[in-house]
């Protein structure tokens, strides 16, 4: 874990940039959807894991409100910094910390979202484990990350485009092993039918939804 989170440390100040360029913008419009899916509402307490810069940590705070509780949890203390500025005018409470070990009790959470997080942590199975124990009964929670496209075509292109513009755009900005990372990640995540059979094991209600053409992914939970 302490080499993954040294390189969120060393990306904090150019990660949103490079979000908005590599993805042509295009991340905003999957973590609406992201939202979407669990749609929170007024007065809810709900969790960001693996929060960075906090964008799925702003919209969850828009729709829940002051009456609710809005928590963005990372271990990266450079991406909290960020976050804690671009959000200040926002009542959300930000948390350096293990997603493995969250600060909850029981089913004291009706949200929880993650923004390309679970490919990242040492215990995926243990994750979602955890969001379980957290999450009420009914509650909702929606892990959005890369996905591994069936059509061949589009995988090659994946990794055409993850290996040979993403690394050397990153490299220009002295980021090219912290953005390397990204394409051997991907070849250890699994597939959207495995991260189901995982919830499903953990006790979740649960589905996997390609978007972006498959290149993306979101597993979409809930607790019974």
């Amino acid at each position: 874990m302490a080499d993954t989170q040294a390189i969120f440390n060393r990306v904090a100040r150019h990660y949103d940039a490079l979000n908005n360029w590599l993805s042509w913008g295009q991340h905003w419009i999957w973590k609406h959807m992201v939202i979407g899916w669990v749609a929170p509402q007024p007065g809810e307490t709900a969790v960001d894991l693996c929060c960075g810069t906090g964008d799925l940590t702003g919209l969850l705070a828009r729709k829940i409100g002051a009456a609710g509780k809005v928590w963005g949890i990372d271990f990266a203390e450079a991406m909290l910094a960020i976050a804690r500025q671009r959000y200040a005018h926002l009542p959300i409470c930000w948390y350096e910390g293990d997603v493995l070990q969250l600060p909850f009790p029981d089913q004291s959470v009706d949200v929880v979202t993650m923004g390309y997080g679970l490919r990242n942590v040492t215990d995926r199975l243990g994750c979602l484990r955890e969001i379980y124990r957290v999450l009420r009964p009914g509650g909702r929670a929606a892990i959005l990350d890369f996905h591994q496209p069936r059509d061949p075509w589009l995988r090659a292109w994946q990794a055409w485009y993850l290996q040979q513009v993403v690394v050397p755009v990153a490299s220009g900005l002295g980021l090219a092993d912290e953005y390397a990372y990204i394409w051997p990640s991907l070849q250890t995540f699994p597939p959207g039918e495995q991260q189901v059979a995982w919830a499903r094991d953990c006790g979740f209600q649960a589905c996997h939804y390609p978007i972006a053409n498959g290149l993306m992914g979101v597993l979409v939970l809930r607790r019974p």
